[in-house]
């Protein structure tokens, strides 16, 4: 049977094959039959010549009772199909062209997501290539499943039709794209302005809260998108708007934007009132929103010297993080700095430096050490107290500390001692398959160099080949 569907030479000899023997007919003759319509229809929508007599287009094909058998046929029998013919007859029907709504294609959705979590790989990414609409694409980015694996081919894939798809797409769906390309990392520069250009165009009726969701990616992915002339502007101008209706989604943009170096001084002038400050100190959420004001406050100090506007009071600023950070903590057996732990404590001992040390306005280092004008690694013990870095630990009032005042600190010795921040950069520092950090990761290695700090980057490329001693060795060259 599947040599003579293949054989077959217009549309109406396939679907006599299939329609007149259902005794021959097995699960995986379907697609089989659906792959070679749409193949003979392709054909005659190309210009060739029609055979028999027959129509050019799917739309009259789905109307021939034999065509009409054969798709009972699949509805009645899919819930017997193994789990190869359910993905392959969706895949021939979204291959075919037929519509959504259709009662072949609404069953063998319907079948398919009651099976993904006995899906492989391979199944789940046919699944997904097949589904296009929105009720699918939101089926599909709610998933678990899909959620918790990267389908690096199947966004690749996403990213060339989805433009063509996006105006019909509700926000909520487009949120969850935007959730899942960020959590996994996924750099893809033409789903980024897909996202980019919604944002755009419907902005303005959207609540905070999911433009927030939208957002993400280009800080997260650091990012900027290429229409961003056009939408930090317009999104600057919803905040001014929208400002006080979610302060935890508008800080949430802003640091977004920041990550990203756009500083909008009207939003700032406003997230700095008292009005706003009063509004969110008697919220739940108020320490988080704290945190991030404080840590944009620090932006603002060190980045956008510019900025004459209103600051956030010094009684309202908190370290914007007082340890490692969870993904680090989380990811810890996977990282390397076990390794250049040990080799630290080779080349130099534990006495010349300091593991996870937070520094104001609240950075986790990976190591911090001093090194002098002759390229010596200094015990702490003989590095005098006022060349220090200000430690969020030992001070009382750590994020009360001007950062201009740490600036000069550092700098006022700098040509007797160089402190050194050694930054680890696993791979969930930096986006899926790039050599570019995440937008948090790189924002914190810009403030940390403004704070006069030496930046030496370990990447992820130097010490898995490498062993302890050389490791070490490889260190210590870097940080002289």
């Amino acid at each position: 049977m599947k040599r003579l569907i293949e054989r077959s030479r217009s549309v109406g000899e396939v679907l006599r094959w299939v329609t007149q023997n259902p005794s021959k007919v097995s699960a995986s003759h379907y697609p089989i039959a659906l792959h070679k319509l749409g193949q003979l229809l392709q054909q005659q929508q190309q210009g060739q010549a029609a055979v028999n007599g027959e129509s050019r287009g799917p739309g009259q094909m789905l109307e021939q009772p034999e065509f009409q058998t054969l798709c009972q046929a699949i509805i009645s029998g899919c819930s017997k199909f193994d789990n190869f013919s359910i993905v392959n007859c969706l895949y021939a029907a979204a291959a075919l062209g037929l519509p959504g709504e259709s009662p072949l294609v609404r069953v063998l959705e319907d079948e398919s997501r009651s099976r993904l979590g006995r899906f492989n790989q391979k199944d789940v990414s046919m699944v997904f290539s097949s589904e296009a609409n929105n009720k699918a694409l939101e089926a599909i980015f709610s998933s678990q499943l899909f959620y918790e694996n990267r389908q690096e081919r199947f966004i690749r894939s996403m990213a060339e039709w989805l433009p063509r798809k996006a105006e019909n797409l509700t926000p909520y769906t487009m949120a969850l794209i935007a959730k899942y390309v960020a959590r996994h990392r996924l750099r893809e520069p033409r789903l980024l302005d897909t996202i980019a250009n919604f944002l755009l165009k419907r902005g303005e009726q959207l609540d905070s809260k999911v433009i927030q969701k939208l957002v993400f990616p280009f800080s997260r992915m650091n990012y900027r998108p290429s229409n961003h002339s056009e939408l930090f502007p317009k999104l600057e101008a919803i905040l001014e708007q929208k400002a006080g209706s979610s302060p935890l989604a508008t800080v949430n943009i802003l640091m977004s934007m920041f990550q990203l170096s756009h500083f909008p001084q009207t939003v700032l002038h406003q997230v700095f009132s008292p009005a706003f400050i009063t509004n969110v100190m008697s919220s739940p959420y108020a320490l988080i929103v704290r945190r991030y004001l404080s840590l944009l406050d620090a932006a603002v100090e060190l980045e956008f010297r510019d900025y004459s506007g209103p600051r956030l009071d010094p009684r309202y600023r908190v370290l914007m993080f007082e340890h490692a950070l969870t993904a680090d903590e989380a990811n810890r057996k996977y990282s390397y700095k076990g390794l250049v732990a040990e080799a630290l404590r080779q080349l130099v001992g534990e006495e010349c430096y300091r593991q996870d040390e937070v520094l104001p306005p609240g950075y986790c280092t990976d190591f911090l050490l001093w090194i002098n004008r002759s390229g010596t690694v200094l015990p702490l013990s003989r590095v005098p107290a006022a060349s220090k870095a200000p430690s969020a630990h030992t001070t009382t009032s750590p994020a009360a500390i001007s950062l201009r005042s740490s600036v000069l600190a550092l700098t006022s010795d700098l040509q007797d001692f160089a402190p050194v921040v050694l930054s680890v950069n696993d791979k969930w520092h930096y986006c899926q398959n790039s050599d570019i950090l995440v937008g948090s990761r790189a924002m914190r290695d810009r403030h940390l160099r403004l704070l006069g700090y030496c930046l030496v980057q370990v990447s992820r490329g130097l010490l898995p080949s490498l062993p302890s001693p050389r490791a070490a060795t490889a260190c210590s060259r870097a940080a002289r």
